[in-house]
């Protein structure tokens, strides 16, 4: 069960990215028909999750998936090539007008004209969670997935693999049990402390074929055979 504290964060975060009561029809303003529940297709913890949930359903509620999830896509890559960028916006000493310009830039960056996006940067400024923004854009992308009826398949290697091996290992993958007839989506990373060898993650599975795996192993015996 997720914590109070988290559960009343995502309350405050819904009701600060709900959707207008009214909608404008053919020029006239009238109110909207209450949006239908949405329930998202995975729970999430922690408060960059909370956060996440809570832009997810905001994002349903007014069919704004896809462009929320285009503008946090930007953002998550800007970041993770920006680490100075990165530092910044999680500086406990911004002020409220740093946060405001933050914000501004955020958003242009984004390219998205609407309000659910901006109404989100504004709220984690509020907040004094900008810094959790590259983590919510983790967990949002995490529910887009599952949305979409995709599951993660996370491969680790101690270099950079190239095209044609990513592509032999997604379609083992693919035509396994594992996959579970899912869609794929891969993401590769690098990790110098496997010496060698692969780390491949579907779902809640992991197939750790690691040298530095391997080589745990053996010490292990070694140490047990002593």
């Amino acid at each position: 069960m997720m914590p109070t504290r988290f559960a009343r964060a995502g309350l405050r975060a819904t009701q600060q990215f709900s959707v207008p009561r009214t909608a404008a029809v053919n020029g006239l303003r009238t109110y909207a028909t209450p949006a239908q529940e949405v329930k998202p297709p995975v729970s999430l913890y922690g408060v960059d999750g909370t956060y996440a949930t809570a832009l997810f359903t905001a994002s349903a509620k007014s069919a704004n998936l896809d462009q929320t999830f285009k503008a946090l896509s930007v953002l998550g890559e800007t970041l993770k090539a920006d680490r100075k960028l990165t530092g910044l916006i999680s500086a406990p000493t911004l002020t409220a007008s740093d946060k405001s310009q933050i914000v501004q830039e955020l958003q242009k960056l984004t390219g998205d004209k609407g309000d659910i996006v901006k109404n989100f940067l504004e709220t984690l400024a509020e907040n004094n969670r900008l810094g959790l923004l590259e983590g919510v854009c983790e967990k949002f992308a995490t529910l887009m997935g599952a949305h979409r009826g995709e599951i993660d398949l996370n491969i680790t290697s101690a270099q950079e693999l190239d095209k044609k091996s990513i592509n032999r290992i997604e379609k083992a993958v693919s035509g396994s049990q594992i996959s579970q007839g899912k869609k794929l989506k891969v993401v590769t990373k690098v990790n110098p402390d496997l010496v060698g060898g692969l780390v491949v993650e579907i779902g809640d599975r992991t197939i750790d074929l690691s040298v530095s795996s391997k080589i745990a192993k053996l010490n292990k015996a070694l140490t047990d055979a002593l």
